[in-house]
Order: C-alpha cells, then structure tokens, then sequence
C-alpha cells in the first residue's frame, strides 16, 4: 500500500535526523525531496537544519521548482532534484549532502570507482564525480547530465554528493553506501594503496544483481570501475578524464623531488 503524504512527510523528517546525526550536514547544509506524483515534489525547506525539521515545515513544489504549498521557503538547490526526476522516471527519491570523507574526494578530483569491495560493485557499480558547478545553477547541473541516466549516486566536485532511488530510504542507504565506501578507500590508500579486484571477478559480480534482486543503471565500462587490470596504465574515468595512478613510493619521491626544487630556486 503506498504511504500517504503524511507518512512520507515523517519520512523525510526521520532521514534528516539520521544525516544529521551521522555528520552528513551542518548548519542547514542538504537538501531531500520525494516525488509525490506527476505534478508535484514533496521538498526540505531552506534554513533550517535537517535534524530539526519537523514534518509542517516541508514545502510542495511543481517540477519547475516554483513552491505550491508550504509557510517556509525552497531550497536554492532544487534544479538538481528536479533534472534527476525528469531525466530518471523510475526515481522516486533524492538526497543531497556532504558526508566529509566522501566530499574529500570529490573535492580533491577524485571518483570513487575503484574495484574494492563487492558490495559497492554489485549496488552502485562506482560513484563518479561530476564537475564542478555554482551550486544553485544550470552550471552544477550541467556536468551530471551525462551522468545521472548510468549510475545512482554521484560526487559533486567541491560540494558534496547525491543519492537517489525508489523510495528516500533507499537514497539514504546508497548516500550510506558511499560514504562508507569512501572511508575504506581513504583508509586503503593510507596503509599503502588499496588492491582493485581483477576484471574477471568485476564480472561475476555485476552478473550476481540478478540473483540477489539488485536493480541499478550503472553498468561495467572502462574506468567504472577500475579493475586491476586497469592500473597497468591510465585508466579512463566515467567522467571521461584520464586518470594517473602512481605507487606510493612513487608519491613520495615525486613530493621530494618537487620540495627540492622549490628549495632550489629560493
């Protein structure tokens, strides 16, 4: 039986709560939306946090973003919400913020679409970065728009990162999913460089969705994830740009070298 606009209502309320309480957000930081039919969008209001919502200060909006119904005004950020639901017909939910080690990467230029660990692969496939775009204008939505239809998560360069899927728990959970995925990367890389699986196990798992009952867009293409294989040479990203992939040591000589240099023209 489908929820009623109250139900969703406390759904959206009880989601804030959790990524607030997780460190998803601060301030009034994030946004969350939940399609309630063909002409309207269930909205976060702007200004207040979103683990002090309470469920009459959500706001309806048309899918051009102008507010039907509501005391408290928009989010500045709903056009992202809005292109998602239109390019995304199967999208019932979205939820944007800035879980900190996930926006680490995307603010350091970095995808997480290496092959490391099953579940990521068999649920989101990769999690590219998107571009950077002035956050409340056609320019942060521009550089997702090759990238929304492929996959179900996204990095926002310097901003943050969205989720979005059937119902706002399973936008929150993928939101989960990449944060998480995020840590271990970071962690990975901090004990020496983290080990991508083999093409040949990639595989296995994107074939494994239909077993487990895993519906998601993303598919394997070169670069998304990176396989081991890949880190022979440059592997190409979703967002089309060539990555460099370097050892460690290599890392460190390449630091050394630079301060010398710099050292040397004082």
């Amino acid at each position: 039986m489908a929820k009623t606009e109250r139900e969703l209502r406390e759904d959206i309320v009880e989601i804030g709560r959790l990524v607030f309480q997780k460190g998803w957000v601060a301030a009034n930081d994030g946004n969350i939306t939940i399609r309630l039919d063909e002409e309207r969008i269930l909205c976060t209001p702007t200004g207040v946090s979103k683990g002090m919502m309470k469920p009459d200060d959500l706001i309806i909006c048309d899918y051009e973003g102008n507010k039907l119904e509501g005391r408290l005004e928009r989010t500045s950020e709903i056009a992202m919400h809005m292109t998602i639901y239109k390019m995304r017909d199967d999208i019932m939910s979205v939820v944007h913020a800035h879980p900190p080690t996930a926006t680490g990467f995307a603010s350091a230029g970095r995808e997480l679409n290496k092959a490391l660990l099953p579940e990521v692969i068999i649920g989101l496939g990769c999690v590219p970065t998107a571009s950077y775009g002035l956050p409340g204008t056609p320019a942060l939505t521009d550089p997702m728009l090759p990238l929304i239809p492929k996959y179900d998560a996204l990095l926002l360069a310097n901003h943050g990162a969205v989720a979005y899927g059937k119902d706002v728990w399973q936008a929150f959970f993928r939101m989960e999913t990449v944060e998480h995925f995020a840590r271990i990367a970071f962690v990975a890389e901090m004990l020496g460089g983290a080990k991508a699986l083999p093409k040949a196990e990639v595989d296995k798992l994107f074939d494994s969705r239909t077993r487990y009952g895993v519906r998601s867009k993303a598919t394997p293409v070169p670069g998304c994830p990176t396989t081991a294989e890949d880190y022979t040479g440059g592997a190409v990203g979703a967002s089309g740009e060539e990555g460099f992939y370097v050892t460690r040591g290599e890392l460190i000589a390449m630091v050394e070298e630079a301060v010398r240099a710099r050292e040397e023209k004082r």
